[in-house]
C-alpha cells in the first residue's frame, strides 16, 4: 500500500492522522484534495459511519481509504453527544468549524448545568479498506476517559478538547502539546494499534 486516502476534512482529524502514519511512509491524502464530497453519516454506531465514509471515499478515488468516525460521550446524557458530536447543535447554513465547535460546546454546558456527575469519555473508531468492497477491513478502537469542565480551558485541539479534562494529567485536551495528545488520546492509540496491525501487513 503506497497511498491512502482520508475520508475526513476536518483539519484537526487530518493534522492528526498523518502525523501518526508518517513513520509507514505511505503518501496520505485528503479526500477534499480528490475531489470526494464528505459522505452521509446516518447510522447510530460509530463503527457503521466510519465504514460508509471509507468506502465512499474508496469507491469515487480506487484508493485504500481510512476513516474515522469518534465523539464525546457522557455519561449524565446516556451516552450523548456521542456519534452526533460534530453536529451536536445543528446550527443553521454552512457554518465554520471553529463556529460549530463553540456552538457543540456551548450546548453541551447547557445540556450539564445542572449535573453532578460530568464524567465522560471520548471514543474513536478508525477503519481502513484496502478497496470499495473489501470484506475484511482493518478496525481499531479506543476511548480516552475525562470530565467535563463548566469553562472551556486551552487553545489547541479541537472539537470539545477545551472542556475535556483529562484528571491524571491535570490539563485539557486543548492545553496538551499535539505531540502529548497524539500519545493518550482516543483517536492516537487507535491509529497506533493499526499502525502495529498494517507494519504486520507489510513485512507478511
Amino acid at each position: 500500500m503506497n497511498k491512502l486516502v482520508i475520508a475526513s476534512n476536518n483539519p484537526g482529524k487530518l493534522r492528526e492522522i498523518g502525523a501518526i502514519l508518517a513513520p509507514l511512509a505511505i503518501e496520505v491524502v485528503p479526500q477534499g484534495a480528490l475531489g470526494v464530497s464528505e459522505a452521509e453519516e446516518p447510522y447510530g454506531t460509530f463503527v457503521e459511519n466510519a465504514l460508509t465514509k471509507a468506502r465512499h471515499a474508496s469507491r469515487i478515488t480506487g484508493l485504500p481509504a481510512l476513516a474515522d468516525d469518534s465523539g464525546v460521550c457522557v455519561h449524565a446524557l446516556g451516552g450523548e453527544p456521542g456519534v452526533h458530536s460534530a453536529r451536536y447543535a445543528k446550527a443553521a447554513g454552512g457554518a465554520q468549524r471553529d463556529d460549530q465547535d463553540r456552538r457543540n460546546n456551548e450546548k453541551l454546558l447547557q445540556a450539564l448545568a445542572n449535573a453532578s456527575d460530568r464524567s465522560a469519555h471520548y471514543y474513536c473508531v478508525i477503519v481502513l479498506l484496502r478497496h470499495a468492497d473489501d470484506p475484511q477491513p482493518l478496525i481499531a478502537e479506543a476511548e480516552w476517559h475525562g470530565e467535563i469542565l463548566k469553562a472551556p480551558r486551552g487553545q489547541g485541539g479541537f472539537g470539545y478538547d477545551p472542556l475535556f479534562l483529562v484528571p491524571e494529567l491535570g490539563k485539557t485536551g486543548a492545553e496538551l502539546l499535539p505531540e502529548e495528545k497524539n500519545r493518550v488520546s482516543h483517536r492516537g492509540r487507535a491509529l497506533a494499534l493499526l499502525v502495529e496491525r498494517l507494519r504486520k501487513l507489510q513485512t507478511a
